[in-house]
């Protein structure tokens, strides 16, 4: 039996041209990644037209460092997406952020030097200790002990995520706007980064404060074994892609996934397993559609809802 061939063809640069239009091109292109991306972008379209179906965004926290963190804001602010399952640096860079600058650096810069300045590197981003440290102590003290004086002792990482964003006005936040869309964030990673610590301090003189994260299991539950349909746009991996996965192994698996990394499959780890991984252990269904696209979500992601919402503002909500 002869094969049905399609033909490769070439991408035409136009200035006039839009996102949409080049990633349309860059499918047809059968470029190695850029029909990856092409591929995500249908993808990802579809899932914000099921109406019924629960879509998932899971990220690390380094990308809310960077101007990124406003493409996944508008994804909240839209009302894009129905969950969020990130780590716990997430809070700190949404939060340091809103109260401080970070600025423009080098991946070559002298560490030694910059440590001595009192200036953190994460990447070629710079974050001065007064911008993260400092001022996250100063102010997420005195929100606890208000949270607290309300009778709320014990939370879960959702519940304290929302009391957080609820008294930001910031508009540039994620967790203001998850809290405004009431957009649950889940952190199983509570403690693991400066948020966590601030959580540790003051629980030193408020013994009966909590963090409840069976919770936010029980939460994840009751979402996963209601949904008609779920899928999820994942950011790379760790245990924010992990969580994503593996409650939707509960319910036989996602019908949409499109996942962006830079990670390597030969090692074995979470982080650099192809979305094909998932399908064997039912966390993705055997016909769902798929597709890992290798590359930096800086950008990829942004050419990614670019693409997306240029193709008009899909009626999920």
């Amino acid at each position: 039996m002869q094969m049905k061939l399609k033909p490769i063809t070439d991408i035409e640069i136009d200035a006039d041209m839009n996102v949409k239009d080049l990633t349309a091109q860059m499918l047809a292109s059968g470029g190695f990644t850029a029909k990856k991306l092409g591929v995500a972008c249908d993808i990802v379209r579809k899932m914000f037209q099921e109406k019924e179906c629960t879509i998932f965004l899971s990220f690390p926290a380094c990308i809310i460092s960077t101007g990124t963190r406003g493409v996944i804001r508008k994804l909240v602010e839209d009302k894009l997406v129905d969950v969020i399952i990130t780590t716990c640096g997430m809070l700190d860079h949404d939060l340091a952020r809103v109260w401080r600058k970070y600025y423009h650096g080098d991946f070559l810069m002298d560490d030694a030097d910059l440590h001595r300045k009192g200036i953190n590197r994460l990447g070629n981003i710079l974050i001065p200790n007064e911008s993260y440290g400092i001022v996250l102590e100063q102010k997420m003290q005195p929100i606890l002990d208000e949270i607290y004086k309300s009778g709320k002792k014990i939370l879960s990482s959702r519940e304290l995520a929302y009391e957080f964003g609820k008294r930001l006005t910031d508009r540039k936040s994620i967790l203001y706007w998850a809290a405004k869309n009431d957009i649950p964030i889940f952190v199983p990673g509570i403690t693991d980064g400066a948020f966590g610590s601030q959580l540790w301090l003051f629980k030193q003189q408020h013994s009966d404060f909590n963090v409840d994260v069976m919770k936010d299991e029980q939460d994840l539950s009751d979402i996963v074994f209601t949904a008609k349909k779920t899928g999820a746009i994942m950011l790379g991996g760790g245990i924010s892609k992990h969580h994503v996965i593996w409650w939707n192994q509960f319910r036989g698996g996602m019908e949409y996934a499109v996942y962006l990394t830079t990670a390597e499959e030969w090692d074995g780890s979470l982080s650099g397993a192809r979305i094909r991984e998932a399908v064997s252990w039912g966390k993705v269904k055997e016909n769902a559609q798929y597709i890992t696209v290798e590359g930096d979500a800086t950008i990829t992601l942004p050419m990614l809802v670019g693409s997306v919402l240029s193709s008009g503002r899909p009626g999920r909500h």
